[in-house]
């Protein structure tokens, strides 16, 4: 599988990401996932302190004992949760992230995190003091690189400018096109890498999407309605003609430059396998501007 430097880091990483948030609780299940993504050639996983109130560090970390040396590790922290009350609030201060690595570490049964993010953000957060922590771990060698999860365009600006993050987690799908808008190139022209979430909306993009927009779209999802969903359905289908159209959607967002990774999510080994097959090289310049005219170039309003 094709990788690519994480931003200016001595990081390389597969176009692909397995999403380990879906994993579930099953050791041996999870593990089976993993194994099934590092074979077709994966090697970033991506966690986080509050899946499953530090659990799901513990599955992963379990799940690549002996094979830590094949994994690009990415794990975040901002939320101070109690994982006995099961409850949690916004931290992005210096003391947490320092204590929060920590926790994750021993969770994650390693001694060092490659990838390091703030697990959300808004433009009141104390921005330097959370940089500062970043910056402190990176030169005590317990993280390799840091960056952001946000999709608020302000405060990954204020991060552009004051940081030297390496990347920027955000949602972006065919339906989902706001980081067009202002976000990618802004980040590429400072070689600051895209890792995409969501590349799939819910399913509403695989090659299950009938079930899934009956489901998960039959309220509308962003700015397009249960009605406009079953319409872009369908002309993705004409577009894409026998080809998966999990394959479609992953290439789609993987053409713009500033996006190193497409990271899904998978419950089960048969979804590594729907989204392990596929090549990006297949998206033609003329399909690319097709999947445009037919879905939104909707804009960020309440995330700002």
């Amino acid at each position: 599988m094709k990788k690519n430097q994480l931003g200016q880091s001595d990081l390389s990483i597969s176009e692909l990401t397995l999403g380990c948030m879906s994993l579930g609780t099953d050791n041996q299940k999870a593990k089976e996932i993993i194994d099934r993504a590092l074979d077709a050639g994966i090697n970033h996983l991506d966690t986080a302190d509050l899946y499953d109130f530090g659990r799901n560090e513990e599955i992963v970390g379990e799940a690549i004992k002996g094979k830590r040396d094949q994994v690009v590790l990415t794990t975040k922290v901002g939320n101070n949760f109690s994982k006995e009350k099961q409850d949690w609030f916004w931290d992005p201060s210096k003391e947490h992230i320092e204590q929060g690595v920590k926790d994750s570490l021993h969770r994650l049964g390693t001694d060092y995190i490659d990838f390091y993010m703030l697990h959300g953000g808004t433009i009141d957060d104390p921005i330097d003091e959370s940089i500062e922590a970043f910056e402190n771990l990176k030169q005590e060698g317990l993280i390799r690189a840091y960056g952001i999860s946000s999709i608020r365009p302000n405060v990954i600006r204020e991060y552009v400018e004051r940081s030297n993050i390496d990347a920027v987690m955000m949602q972006y799908n065919m339906l989902d096109r706001r980081p067009e808008e202002e976000i990618l190139d802004l980040l590429h022209e400072n070689s600051i890498s895209v890792l995409a979430r969501g590349p799939l909306a819910k399913g509403m993009l695989s090659d299950r999407a009938d079930e899934h927009i009956e489901t998960k779209g039959k309220d509308g999802f962003l700015d397009y309605s249960y009605d406009e969903l079953k319409s872009i359905h369908n002309e993705l289908e004409h577009v894409n003609g026998d080809g998966s159209l999990n394959a479609l959607a992953l290439s789609y967002i993987l053409k713009h430059p500033a996006v190193a990774s497409a990271v899904f999510g998978a419950s089960s080994v048969s979804q590594v396998d729907d989204n392990t097959d596929f090549d990006q090289s297949t998206l033609t310049d003329e399909t690319y501007r097709n999947i445009q005219s037919i879905t939104k170039a909707i804009k960020y309003t309440n995330h700002r």
